[in-house]
């Protein structure tokens, strides 16, 4: 076992065991160990130093001793448990007693750790960020109901890297899987009262601990193989992360840690009430220096002890924030800037939260790419409503007022149609109105405004027209997503042309809602060959057209705006829905021609002359994908459909 440095929780030695908390508000403060059977064995006193840090040295201990934090505070009316923010192992338990003297024992135990692991000499994939597709999956539920994996490792660690798992992300060019929250959560109050559960994660206790809900056995190492194995594969692994709030809720709500130890960790109002700009109940206070010290601890540990590729930053406004001020100079910023460990990953924001001054797209720092809510709303309003060919103009090629391309690689839009939160891709062609009645809410929760369209009927069930029609807007709108200049991520449960029966929010629903269905109809499974071989013709061009756009070196890319006709598109063109194209000639070798049709009747486009003929890559109007040559001047583009051309070779 190595040294350490000794942070804050418990930091294992040769020799034992170091505990150590920040906790202003504290009067008393011990750490009780526990046996394996969740019995106490010792009670050991921590000494308040200078810096209101307490800490403790107990010889002796080793890996996988349970313990818990005994308190008392000058707030409290009596001691009470908690749990280890910091730890990298915890468990829950149900209600029960410990001891003779009958005191009730502690509902989260956490374990010592150990991160000795064999990395076999893997190291990480290095994906460059124009080669990067993001799949987002959740880890239980994207395997779940796989009857293809062993019954014991589906909805696991060890499921998500299962050869028939790893078969599946190769066959579908998946670069690097964005893995929603693997930390410890605990469910909210009203979520436990209702006895539903909060399957998503986005409520942390622990932010250094893999979940126990996804391991057999031993979360860290089961982890730890999986990420292993996918990186063995060539797959990186991205965290979606929360460090915007915890699972102590706000006034009123439970009490786990930081709401006893210190009450500046949180934004709290003039009447010291907490400031709730996260809708979760309360708002971590970043700025703060022990909480920024012990959010850069825990990123610092999924980094060197789990060897993870990267971030994404759920609600990163909050991470910016003074109060009520955003910041990009902020201290977090700051410190992940001059952090070699944490500068070298890739790192994605959610660029918003719910409080003043919280949407923030664009406004990251360098190094800080952003998922991007506008390319998501104007390319769904192109295709399933009526807006204008100028909505969508700037996201195919980049979305540059907010990401221009001299910020690039540094700084690229993530591009995204769909994500967890929301419909998927099968729901937002079949689906007019949320439907989240199980989530006993009243239907009240989840976004109203979805852009999404049915193409003539609410529901699953249709007519073979509806159907044909709902296939082809899933392929225009993955074609825009995946052949726009940015970094593309998909919906893992897309690959799959999975619904949720219309639940937009459907956090709350560890069942068949949630659980990617594998068993595909026959539209399904056509669409996923399709949308695998349209990620092949994506990687075949796109990194090319980005590397080049984004050379300093180069001259300017040359970009061509154009009616069907071939003239240049005029103001009264850009107000209008209309078809237009668009010539990308990134450099003398890389070119890409856009050719999109949202109207109801064929339309017949003019081709810029070359010096030879055009290739079609993509041409939505065709359920299968082949590569075809034009031979001729101008090219018929069908209704309600696009096309992808490039100079042929």
């Amino acid at each position: 076992m190595q040294q350490t440095d000794v942070g804050f929780g418990a930091t294992l030695t040769s020799e034992g065991c170091h505990f150590c908390l920040y906790g202003p508000d504290v009067l008393t403060l011990a750490v009780v160990l526990f046996d394996k059977e969740g019995i106490a064995t010792a009670l050991h006193r921590l000494e308040r130093q200078a810096n209101d840090h307490w800490a403790v040295f107990i010889p002796g201990i080793g890996e996988n001793t349970g313990y818990a934090f005994w308190v008392t505070t000058a707030t409290g009316s009596s001691a009470q448990w908690l749990l280890d923010p910091h730890a990298h192992r915890v468990q829950h338990h149900q209600a029960r007693h410990s001891g003779s003297d009958r005191v009730a024992a502690p509902e989260w135990i956490a374990y010592t750790t150990c991160h000795d692991f064999d990395w076999q000499g893997c190291e990480r994939p290095a994906i460059a960020l124009e080669k990067t597709v993001l799949c987002e999956v959740h880890v239980k539920g994207y395997t779940k109901a796989n009857p293809d994996l062993p019954a014991n490792l589906r909805g696991t660690y060890s499921g998500l890297c299962h050869p028939v798992t790893l078969a599946h992300f190769r066959q579908s060019g998946i670069t690097s899987l964005q893995l929603m929250p693997i930390a410890a959560k605990a469910d909210e109050t009203h979520l436990a009262a209702k006895s539903l559960t909060n399957f998503w994660g986005y409520n942390p206790i622990a932010w250094s601990a893999p979940d126990e809900r996804f391991a057999s056995v031993d979360p860290v190492r089961e982890c730890k193989t999986m990420i292993r194995t996918l990186h063995a594969h060539g797959i990186e692994v991205i965290l979606d992360v929360v460090y915007n709030h915890t699972a102590e809720e706000g006034n009123g709500g439970p009490v786990y840690h930081f709401k006893a130890l210190d009450h500046q960790s949180y934004l709290m109002d003039e009447q010291g009430l907490f400031k709730n700009y996260t809708g979760c109940g309360n708002t971590l206070n970043v700025s703060h220096p022990p909480m920024l010290q012990a959010i850069l601890q825990s990123l610092r540990s999924w980094v060197l002890n789990y060897q993870v590729d990267g971030f994404r930053f759920d609600l990163a406004a909050t991470l910016g924030r003074n109060h009520d001020h955003f910041s990009s100079d902020s201290a977090f910023f700051d410190a992940i800037r001059n952090d070699p460990v944490l500068s070298s990953v890739k790192l994605i924001a959610e660029p918003w939260d719910i409080g003043p001054d919280g949407y923030q797209s664009g406004a990251f720092p360098a190094g800080w790419h952003e998922c991007n809510d506008q390319f998501r709303d104007h390319w769904r309003s192109f295709w399933l409503h009526d807006a204008p060919a100028a909505a969508v103009a700037p996201h195919l090629l980049g979305s540059q007022p907010q990401f221009p391309a001299p910020n690039w690689p540094h700084k690229y839009s993530i591009n995204y149609l769909c994500y967890h939160d929301g419909f998927t891709l099968q729901d937002l062609v079949s689906f007019n109105h949320r439907h989240n009645h199980p989530n006993g809410e009243n239907n009240r929760d989840g976004h109203p405004d979805n852009r999404s369209n049915n193409q003539g009927t609410e529901g699953l069930a249709a007519t073979d027209a509806i159907q044909k029609r709902r296939e082809k807007q899933k392929r225009n709108l993955m074609t825009s997503l995946l052949f726009s200049l940015g970094m593309p991520h998909l919906l893992g449960a897309d690959l799959h042309s999975h619904s949720q029966q219309g639940n937009n929010n459907a956090y709350c629903q560890d069942n068949d809602t949630s659980w990617v269905n594998w068993s595909l109809s026959k539209e399904a499974h056509t669409f996923r060959i399709w949308l695998q071989s349209l990620i092949r013709q994506r990687q075949a061009v796109m990194p090319a057209i980005m590397a080049a756009m984004a050379d300093k070196t180069s001259a300017p890319a040359s970009i061509r705006w154009l009616t069907p006709a071939g003239t240049t598109m005029t103001e009264q063109n850009w107000a209008a829905r209309q078809p237009f194209s668009c010539l990308v000639q990134a450099d003398e070798n890389n070119a890409l021609l856009y050719l999109l049709n949202p109207d109801d009747y064929p339309v017949r486009f003019g081709l810029p002359p070359t010096q030879g003929n055009w290739t079609c890559l993509v041409d939505t109007a065709e359920e299968h994908l082949s590569a075809r040559n034009i031979h001729q001047s101008d090219c018929l583009v069908r209704p309600v459909s696009m096309m992808i051309l490039i100079p042929a070779s």
